[in-house]
């Protein structure tokens, strides 16, 4: 990592940054791996310069050889998948495996992108007066801020930069301060686009102010918490700059008596345990039927008990969490569920074997729904289950939130499914596979979770 510590990618080059430094920690070893530059003004304001240059060139461009430079990116995420998979899982933890995917699923979103840019620019309409020819020609906006947290930087960075490119705009991403060695390894990946379309600035929040707020950026694509989003939401509003705002998640999973047992529970320690319970669509609230409330249970303690816990380099099923405040936090959640009356089934502790770094024991807690675990999002390898009389009453608890991302349901009963796709207020409803994105779906929530949406056309 010598080549990115305490860099930016500005202009197509590694440049040293001159603001203040923060390290970089391995959360598996607790070992300083890297440092981060804080962007200064001046520096951001060079990389805006270079991306407006770079902006008109790539607008100029036939809409084939934009098309054929995204393909090419999506090649080359392909290629470096490994050198960013090992990147990522020293920044953050999450198995080798996982980090490996998010290089080929985000190429995945760049090959739909690149096929949607060499298709798609506008259309015409009927015209009101005869003779005439009207048409609706889509522009881009010009440079896009692009604000990425740290649980999947790569495949979220591919949702928000590929759209972006496709529509003829350029890019400055702002990683997370927990994985921002990931996206400048992978900037590599951009080196034959023009100088500038593509860049990295990285710093904490205030460097996501100063981006968001800058006189020559034109849109704003944010994934993060509410507080920080509705910060970035009112920065964008004071020059009306639109914005696409993913925040938070709660997602309820329901089981039902006609579920196929073995399947549900399986379902179900995916939705929870992958990547550490740190996925923004991670089931959280599970509200299981009372007939086979037990048998669930029994099923999803004893797949979370096998699960191997340890470093992501190694053969491992569950990696740390992010970082020590991440893995903390989560320790209050059980504490305080506990204290509420909450009955942890397995788990609930920090493995005795693995003090170094910030894991936690993947966790099954039998709850009630007025604890405060049912009602806020957890982002950790948490599983709080808590029994229902019935689908009015578990689609009543999933719609108790503030937030409105996901949900589930696992039911061979087709009126159950329609029920639960019908009637639950997310913007997804998964039945009986969880966590199955796709490109071509527009992807995003309800309520508190944010506005607009990532991925479709």
């Amino acid at each position: 990592m010598r080549e990115t510590s305490a860099h930016h990618w500005i202009n197509n080059d590694y440049v040293a940054g001159s603001g203040p430094r923060t390290p970089v920690i391995n959360p598996a070893t607790g070992e300083t791996i890297a440092e981060f530059a804080h962007a200064t003004a001046s520096e951001i304001d060079k990389a805006i310069e270079a991306s407006t240059r770079a902006q008109r060139e790539w607008w100029a461009m036939s809409a084939l050889d934009r098309a054929a430079a995204m393909h090419r990116v999506a090649d080359r995420m392909v290629e470096m998948s490994r050198t960013t998979g090992e990147v990522l899982t020293r920044e953050m933890g999450k198995p080798f495996r996982e980090s490996n995917w998010e290089g080929g699923a985000s190429a995945s979103s760049f090959r739909y992108y690149a096929e949607i840019a060499r298709n798609e620019q506008g259309r015409v309409a009927g015209p009101a007066i005869a003779g005439q020819l009207h048409m609706v020609v889509k522009e881009p906006l010009g440079t896009i801020v692009s604000i990425v947290p740290f649980n999947f930087p790569i495949l979220l960075f591919g949702w928000q930069a590929a759209a972006a490119l496709a529509a003829g705009n350029a890019v400055i991403v702002k990683p997370s301060e927990l994985t921002p060695m990931t996206l400048l390894t992978l900037m590599r990946a951009f080196d034959h686009l023009p100088a500038g379309l593509v860049q990295v600035v990285t710093g904490g929040a205030e460097v996501g102010q100063m981006l968001v707020a800058h006189e020559h950026t034109h849109g704003v694509a944010f994934t993060g918490s509410v507080p920080a989003a509705q910060a970035v939401a009112r920065a964008a509003s004071q020059r009306f700059k639109p914005a696409l705002i993913e925040a938070s998640g709660n997602d309820a999973f329901i089981v039902m008596p006609s579920a196929p047992m073995d399947a549900a529970v399986r379902g179900a320690a995916f939705a929870a345990f992958l990547n550490c319970g740190q996925v923004c669509t991670s089931a959280e609230r599970f509200y299981v039927h009372e007939d086979v409330y037990d048998e669930f249970v029994t099923g999803l303690a004893a797949i979370a008990k096998s699960l191997r816990v340890g470093n992501g380099l190694e053969k491992i099923d569950v990696g740390p969490m992010a970082s020590v405040r991440e893995r903390d936090r989560v320790e209050k959640i059980v504490n305080r569920a506990v204290e509420q009356g909450a009955n942890v089934v397995t788990g609930g502790r920090r493995p005795a074997a693995l003090s170094a770094g910030a894991f936690f024991e993947p966790t099954v807690l039998e709850v009630s729904h007025d604890m405060d675990i049912m009602h806020g999002e957890c982002f950790g390898p948490l599983a709080p289950v808590c029994k229902v009389r019935d689908l009015d009453e578990a689609i009543a608890r999933a719609n108790d939130s503030q937030l409105g991302l996901g949900a589930n349901i696992y039911t061979e009963d087709l009126a159950e499914a329609f029920r639960a796709v019908n009637e639950i207020e997310t913007g997804i409803v998964w039945v009986n596979t969880p966590l199955n994105d796709n490109d071509a779906i527009p992807f995003g929530g309800r309520k508190f979770t944010g506005a607009g949406r990532e991925l479709g056309a």
